[in-house]
């Protein structure tokens, strides 16, 4: 048993602390809303505090998932950031996708204080995180990755660590990179399938089992038929995400001309009151627009 701590309770850390829990680890938890925090203790036992710097106190490992770079800024440092609260040796893991810069902005705080700092953005949705079966992608210092790996393995179905400091957070960017284009090439698939007067059910039913099938295709496209989106990653969060890509693309020179289309589609979705809409929704843009 591990004495661990876990900031930010959302759609996706509430379960993964869970997981912690269930899994025999002493979990002491904190949430800007307390509200959420005490609703977590009640189904799974444990603590909660008032401030990151109470919650990582004596905690061998520190999680964190929160919203953007912000609000890791604000969990870790100051007086009542998880850092002041750590002791030396001990590691952080940051499961929120944010940018490359803060990740190691933060590496370098937490070396001169002696903390251990693990970015480990994570794959699968809400749907995973509760199932356990999430794909987390990490960079940092290999002994730190490797502390950590195990105690991640109880929400994972693969936990990798890709190199050093922002490469998981990197390998995040791939991610949504590539779910951008599936799901904007789903969503004209099956928008042609209904202008074409075709069953969209029996369209992918057949091209799924081909070389056009995906993730996306398996899980999203009945959804996506009936209209239905108020349910897994939200447009907001994905335009947040694929602007951290295109900014990076910026730096690295990379070229990013689908990931930089669709990015303008989602804003489409945004000023249709979809902000809070699943992914998927690209297909209603696609729907509504005739």
């Amino acid at each position: 048993m591990t004495k661990v701590a876990f900031l930010g309770l959302g759609v996706m850390g509430y379960p993964m602390a869970g997981h912690l829990a269930a899994a025999g680890h002493e979990v002491t938890v904190y949430n800007r809303t307390t509200s959420k925090s005490e609703a977590w203790v009640a189904q799974h036992g444990g603590s909660f505090k008032a401030t990151p710097a109470e919650a990582a106190k004596d905690a061998e490992i520190v999680f964190a998932c929160v919203g953007n770079d912000d609000d890791l800024r604000s969990v870790c440092v100051g007086e009542t950031g998880a850092f002041a609260g750590m002791d030396a040796g001990t590691i952080f893991v940051d499961h929120t996708t944010v940018s490359a810069k803060v990740t190691n902005e933060l590496y370098a705080v937490g070396q001169s204080e002696g903390i251990q700092y693990v970015d480990a953005p994570i794959s699968g949705g809400q749907a995973g995180a509760e199932n356990g079966v999430l794909s987390v992608m990490c960079g940092g210092d290999l002994d730190a990755y490797q502390s950590a790996e195990p105690i991640m393995g109880v929400y994972s179905r693969i936990c990798r660590r890709i190199g050093e400091s922002g490469a998981g957070q990197k390998t995040k960017m791939c991610n949504q990179i590539a779910i951008a284009g599936l799901v904007q090439g789903l969503s004209e698939a099956l928008h042609f399938a209904e202008k074409a007067g075709l069953n969209g059910r029996d369209v992918v039913e057949v091209i799924s089992q081909g070389a056009a099938g995906s993730w996306q295709m398996a899980n999203r496209y009945e959804t996506m038929i009936d209209d239905h989106f108020e349910h897994g990653f939200a447009v907001d969060w994905m335009r947040k995400d694929l602007g951290i890509c295109l900014s990076t693309a910026d730096e690295t020179g990379a070229s990013l001309p689908v990931t930089a289309l669709v990015d303008q589609f989602y804003k489409d979705v945004q000023k249709m009151g979809g902000g809070r809409w699943d992914t998927s929704s690209l297909f209603k843009r696609l729907r509504e627009s005739g």
